[in-house]
């Protein structure tokens, strides 16, 4: 054979050049593990996401609730609706008091009340506007 052909004798390879960058410096087992961690994390949390905002929720719905038993004593009492949530702090009548502060949802904005409500005379909606905080989006909650 003449001297055309392929050159015969050592060569040097570095580890990254034969199975990638990552593979060859980090290892596989290595990259596969640290994918799986993150995966992990990410996954833990979109769980605590997901219980943080069941639990303003629940704080709203209770403090909803709370709101909704006051504007029911106001009315007993008084004979009208309130005209807001600062009257069943500050009532007109004396010496009656029927929430010791304005009431607020689970995300710290004050919670609307609507009395009488849009489908029933004998009833007030106290509507919280949600995670967004806006009435327009579709995320509240009564």
């Amino acid at each position: 054979m003449s001297g055309r052909g392929k050159r015969m004798g050592p060569t040097v390879m570095l580890p990254w050049e034969r199975r990638g960058l990552w593979f060859g410096v980090v290892g596989r087992r290595r990259v596969r593990a640290l994918l799986a961690a993150l995966v992990g994390c990410l996954l833990v949390l979109m769980a605590w996401k997901a219980a943080e905002r069941r639990a303003r929720v629940r704080t709203t719905r209770a403090g909803i609730a709370e709101v909704q038993r006051a504007v029911a004593a106001f009315r007993a009492e008084v004979g009208r609706c309130p005209r807001s949530a600062v009257e069943l702090v500050h009532p007109p009548k004396a010496g009656a008091k029927y929430l010791d502060e304005i009431p607020s949802d689970g995300w710290g904005r004050e919670l609307y009340v609507r009395c009488p409500a849009q489908h029933d005379p004998g009833a007030a909606d106290v509507i919280s506007a949600g995670p967004s905080g806006s009435f327009a989006h579709d995320d509240n909650i009564l």
